[in-house]
């Protein structure tokens, strides 16, 4: 019988909700607006982690500014990440931006302009028609 969930799957949701606290509540850099963690990505051995974030700010200068400031700051998130888990190894972390909730939001408000232009056509077809 296969297992649900392999181990680097649990250590990954357990180093997503550990990092993504670690970034609320320790790292009190203003260049770092409300980090979201978005994905951990663990390597076989558990020594490497790459961590996926998102930001408040969406602008680019502002992204590079806040992974440039959490990149530095590894030494420090894996010390308390090492006092936290129950784990052998701490992983290298590296952090990258993941623009996929960006993304997201774009085309959800896409759709919606969308939807809205083509009710806006259905009431002046509906109104010709009337007339």
């Amino acid at each position: 019988m296969p297992k649900e969930f392999s181990r680097t799957d649990r250590f990954s949701q357990q180093l997503q909700r550990e990092v993504a606290q670690i970034l609320q509540r320790e790292i009190k850099d203003p260049r770092v607006v409300m980090p979201t963690v978005s994905d951990v990505e663990v390597s076989k051995d558990l020594a490497y982690a790459k961590v996926f974030v998102t930001f408040l700010n969406d602008d680019e200068e502002s992204i590079k500014e806040a992974l440039k400031v959490l990149n530095e700051a590894t030494g420090y998130i894996r010390s308390v990440l090492g006092k936290r888990l129950k784990a052998r190894i701490t992983p290298n972390l590296r952090f990258e931006y993941d623009p996929s909730l960006n993304e997201g939001i774009r085309m959800a408000r896409l759709v919606g302009e969308a939807t809205q232009r083509d009710e806006e056509r259905k009431k002046q077809n509906g109104n010709s028609e009337d007339e």
